[in-house]
């Protein structure tokens, strides 16, 4: 009896120590500050980061900038008063990128960047896509695609912000294969479709000859493709774009886009997970944690589909 007795204490202690335990991680809270949630790629973020988050015992706070910097400074101050255990961010423009992370920092909250770094790169650990290996493939397969003869336009994201300045490198060292140069660049403020099929619809009516366009997101690239669409110019145009959003996927799976380039986007919202765990234990994690980025078209788009949640 006594024998039955001891091991029904011991149960009831391991149970009452799963259950404190659980409730200490309940206590745990990160804050999520996106950037702009009207863009696929970060709202594939904040559901991988959310999901994941939760699965860990975590109550995510998630605050959308809507592209504006400095209502995102606000908010993340807002999240330091909500006293978060970690800060996921990514920055809404390169403009005041590095206060929230100095405000953050100064309150002992560390801070993941994703997609994104702040100037001097102040954060903990920064979680991102090889943009200049992903963009330079696709600069080459260009070439090859064109034979090195035609005129070739960009759109670009965000101006200065880590992605923008990474895809603009890569692009152009891709093209340096067979010696094409960018004829006409502009910079988009939300990475859209409407602000890529605005920008392509003026870059083609000034010059009728472009055959290649690079639109630095899927959103700015389907912007472009229908307004190649509506364009009816009698030669082939080229339009790829980054990041395999769904519709990005789905367009090149259909011919709309001829290639995109895949990040790795819910790995990205779990790495960010761990990495706070880590953080708030007091580990240490890697300064930079990069991750693939894939080329794709028609040929390998369904295997990049079947990996989607």
């Amino acid at each position: 009896m006594f024998k039955f007795k001891q091991i029904a204490i011991a149960a009831g202690v391991a149970a009452s120590l799963v259950a404190s335990n659980a409730a200490f991680a309940q206590e745990k809270k990160i804050g999520l500050a996106v950037a702009n949630l009207q863009a696929e790629f970060f709202n594939m973020i904040k559901q991988s980061v959310e999901t994941y988050g939760k699965e860990k015992g975590y109550k995510v706070i998630t605050v959308d900038a809507k592209g504006d910097a400095t209502t995102q400074v606000n908010q993340i101050q807002d999240l330091i008063t909500q006293k978060i255990d970690a800060l996921i961010y990514i920055p809404a423009g390169a403009t005041a990128a590095t206060v929230p992370v100095k405000a953050a920092r100064a309150a002992g909250i560390p801070v993941i960047n994703v997609d994104r770094n702040a100037e001097g790169a102040p954060g903990d650990t920064f979680i991102y896509g090889q943009s200049v290996a992903a963009t330079k493939a696709l600069g080459e397969m260009v070439c090859d695609k064109t034979g090195g003869k035609g005129t070739v336009v960009m759109i670009h994201g965000q101006r200065g912000t880590t992605p923008e300045v990474d895809r603009t490198k890569g692009f152009k060292q891709g093209l340096d294969k067979c010696g094409l140069k960018v004829k006409q660049e502009q910079w988009t403020e939300r990475w859209s479709a409407d602000e890529g099929a605005k920008i392509a619809q003026d870059m083609l009516q000034r010059d009728p000859s472009i055959n290649v366009i690079l639109g630095q997101a899927d959103g700015i690239a389907l912007g472009a493709s229908q307004a190649v669409k509506l364009a009816k110019l009698p030669q082939k145009i080229w339009v790829v774009g980054f990041d395999g959003d769904v519709g990005g996927l789905k367009a090149v799976q259909s011919g709309s886009l001829d290639a995109t380039a895949t990040q790795q986007t819910f790995n990205m919202g779990r790495m960010a997970v761990d990495a706070a765990t880590s953080l708030i234990a007091g580990k240490a994690v890697p300064k930079d944690q990069p991750t693939d980025a894939k080329v794709t078209t028609q040929a390998n788009v369904e295997e990049f589909l079947k990996a989607h949640p």
